[in-house]
């Protein structure tokens, strides 16, 4: 994107939501499922409970997702399914493809053409738990994120695992343990130096940036470090910022990502890393990272932060004072013009909600089925559709229109 854009991006300003988007108001769906403005369709993928083309069910728990370019112009979506153990609408997978026998969450793969229609769908990793977000790697694969942190099981969780997408069936799993063991939420990639950055979902969280040995190969090793403002050491970011607020940041190292014990933050905040109020959604673009925590902010309805890698620079863009402007943002995705886009999981009603370049809050989406949540939002590789799931029961949805 240009220096002007990436300006204007840097002075995202939120305090008043207007009152319709810049596509139109929102148009109520007679179908009941999600409320778009005119122009917009969508079309039901994949639903849990639905058969899969490998024979199994769709597992329940839509989570974080991630599109990739696929054959004859088609995208591939991988998508988390955030479940844990003994759950009736697990991912069915044989044992022996199971990381943990007893777990039920893990991934699965989908193929759309782009006239939105479902090619196939198939289980892609198994017996992993909570995969609740996780982030594309600009050499064509997903890290599906474990938000948990077990230390009671025979079988150790709270790990980043990769699946690619030219796979056609389940992958061997294998955690990237040097990648941290905690409340992973989302990561997303810099294309331009194959660094991982992290998000955790917990009320004292920190941001992580693993530096592997060779970019483009995780299973490799790294470093992990952690993010500090060095001007403010150990300094909890939900309340005493505002938008537009900019500071200079540094990374501490993490010398035992892989502890017996919930201990990672820990070492990092005692270097003086920050803490922020349940990092969750992150998304690369606009050469910066973008990334939400849920309970951010005085009022606690969330805030939106942007790192810049090639200036070492973090910046609040958006910080609501009103749950009808933006309540808990978790996903976030940059769209086909550069504005981002935030999957809500508040209380009552969720919305998709945008952000104008100017820096204002709009909504763009309603779910109209129930008071779920909108997670997985990204788009297809030539930025004619959006994919987003509803948790609850679990559907995939495509959206086209006039973007």
């Amino acid at each position: 994107m240009g220096g002007s854009l990436l300006y204007t991006l840097q002075a995202l300003y939120a305090k008043k939501a207007i009152a319709t988007s810049p596509y139109g108001p929102l148009i109520e769906d007679p179908d009941g499922v999600i409320d778009l403005p005119a122009g917009f369709t969508y079309v039901r993928l994949s639903e849990t409970g639905q058969t899969m083309s490998d024979g199994l069910r769709v597992p329940a728990g839509h989570d974080g997702m991630g599109a990739f370019p696929g054959p004859n112009g088609n995208t591939i979506l991988i998508r988390n399914h955030e479940l844990t153990v003994s759950v009736s609408l697990g991912l069915e997978a044989p044992e022996q493809q199971k990381y943990d026998p007893r777990a039920g969450g893990g991934t699965t793969t989908l193929e759309v053409t782009s006239d939105r229609t479902l090619v196939r769908h198939f289980g892609s990793l198994a017996g992993t738990v909570r995969n609740c977000a996780g982030g594309t790697t600009p050499w064509g694969s997903w890290l599906s994120c474990e938000e948990t942190f077990e230390s009671n099981r025979r079988v150790r969780h709270g790990y980043v695992f990769e699946v690619p997408a030219s796979e056609n069936g389940f992958i061997t799993p294998t955690p990237l343990t040097a990648m941290g063991r905690f409340n992973h939420e989302a990561a997303a990639v810099d294309p331009n130096t194959g660094d991982v950055y992290m998000t955790e979902d917990r009320g004292n969280s920190l941001i992580y940036r693993f530096v592997p040995n060779s970019p483009g190969n995780l299973s490799q090793g790294g470093e992990l470090y952690a993010l500090r403002i060095p001007s403010m050491p150990q300094v909890n970011t939900k309340t005493g910022f505002n938008v537009r607020d900019t500071v200079t940041v540094d990374w501490v190292p993490i010398n035992e990502p892989d502890p017996d014990e919930d201990t990672v933050r820990d070492e990092g905040f005692s270097q003086g890393a920050a803490q922020f109020s349940r990092g969750e959604g992150m998304f690369y673009g606009n050469r910066s990272i973008y990334f939400c925590c849920t309970s951010g902010g005085s009022d606690g309805f969330g805030q939106v932060w942007r790192y810049t890698p090639g200036t070492n620079r973090l910046a609040l863009v958006v910080q609501p004072t009103s749950s009808t402007e933006l309540q808990a943002p978790d996903n976030v995705a940059v769209g086909p013009r550069g504005n981002l886009f935030l999957c809500e999981d508040g209380d009552g009603t969720d919305f998709l909600v945008g952000v104008t370049l100017q820096g204002a809050l709009y909504q763009f989406a309603r779910n109209r089925l129930n008071t779920g949540e909108f997670a997985g939002i990204c788009f297809s590789p030539d930025g004619e559709t959006m994919f987003v799931n509803l948790q609850i029961p679990g559907i995939t949805l495509a959206i086209q229109g006039p973007w």
